[in-house]
């Protein structure tokens, strides 16, 4: 068997690195979520789009082995719910939150470190290898944070703390990575400047999956490849990024017209005007003799 027939014959061997079947979700007597399945595979970069309060956070939970569904079958990493240790497991996902609860006394590398307990307090007392250290140097350096390593929490612009955020889920070296709305209170260009670090993931962790939930569309990543649109707990529509992110689709997902445009890479989207019938022309006004 040629090397790449190798590689082609384990790849289809290989569970996917997320499958949501038919998932339901229901909490205090209301369904959050109804008949959402999902397959994400190794390398494939998803959105969750949709208005707030769709579901999207509730599917991240599952993708993060934290919710557990009322019905259907949620597989994380080859191991379903439900059948599988899940403090193993989640140590191979890796989470970027922008709310993340961080105390102001820790350093971008102490914060990166976190990333691997999971817990702050933990890592205020907890010694990291040399390797570790390294690991996480070495991550600060390739997100674009060389010299920040010992600058403080408070000090950093909210660019800056993203991309910490970014370093700390990477150090653990997850199989996927989950980003909740992780551009939420960057300026514009605080923004292109983080979508631009996650994009450079494509090249430094290319067997990485990931997750990035959002609702706006000009906070997707050019590397998006799938895209995943719900509304109302149900899926509108779901697969190639290209096929799913389009001005029909975001109109019945948001319940209102919207024109989506792409190009070079990104999208836009802005409400699309009703037309309006033409004014009457005001009455001659007849001046005095």
């Amino acid at each position: 068997m040629t090397g790449a027939a190798s590689d082609q014959y384990h790849d289809a061997l290989r569970p996917p690195v997320l499958r949501l079947d038919e998932v339901v979700f229901v909490r205090e007597g209301r369904t959050i979520l109804d008949r959402v399945s999902l397959t994400v595979e190794a390398g494939e970069h998803w959105a969750l789009l949709g208005p707030n309060g769709a579901g999207k956070s509730t599917i991240l939970g599952f993708c993060g082995a934290v919710t557990h569904p009322t019905s259907g079958s949620v597989e994380v990493l080859g191991g379903r719910l439900g059948r599988v240790e899940l403090q193993a497991l989640r140590r191979e996902i890796g989470h970027v939150n922008p709310r993340h609860p961080l105390r102001s006394p820790l350093s971008v590398r102490e914060v990166v470190l976190t990333g691997l307990t999971g817990t702050i307090e933990t890592a205020m007392r907890w010694g990291a290898s040399a390797d570790e250290t390294a690991r996480a140097d070495a991550l600060i350096e390739t997100l674009g944070l060389g010299g920040k390593a010992d600058s403080v929490w408070p000090t950093l612009s909210q660019g800056e703390r993203g991309r910490t955020l970014i370093a700390r889920a990477l150090v653990s070296e997850p199989r996927v990575l989950l980003l909740d709305e992780p551009s939420t209170g960057l300026d514009v260009a605080a923004r292109e400047q983080l979508l631009e670090t996650i994009d450079l993931l494509e090249q430094t962790h290319p067997e990485v999956a990931s997750i990035l939930v959002t609702h706006h569309l000009e906070e997707l990543p050019s590397t998006t490849t799938h895209a995943l649109l719900i509304a109302h707990g149900r899926v509108v529509v779901s697969g190639d990024a290209r096929e799913v992110i389009t001005s029909e689709h975001v109109t019945a997902a948001f319940e209102h017209p919207i024109d989506v445009e792409y190009r070079d890479g990104r999208w836009g989207a802005r409400a699309r005007r009703a037309v309006r019938a033409p004014r009457a022309p005001l009455p001659r006004q007849v001046g005095r003799r």
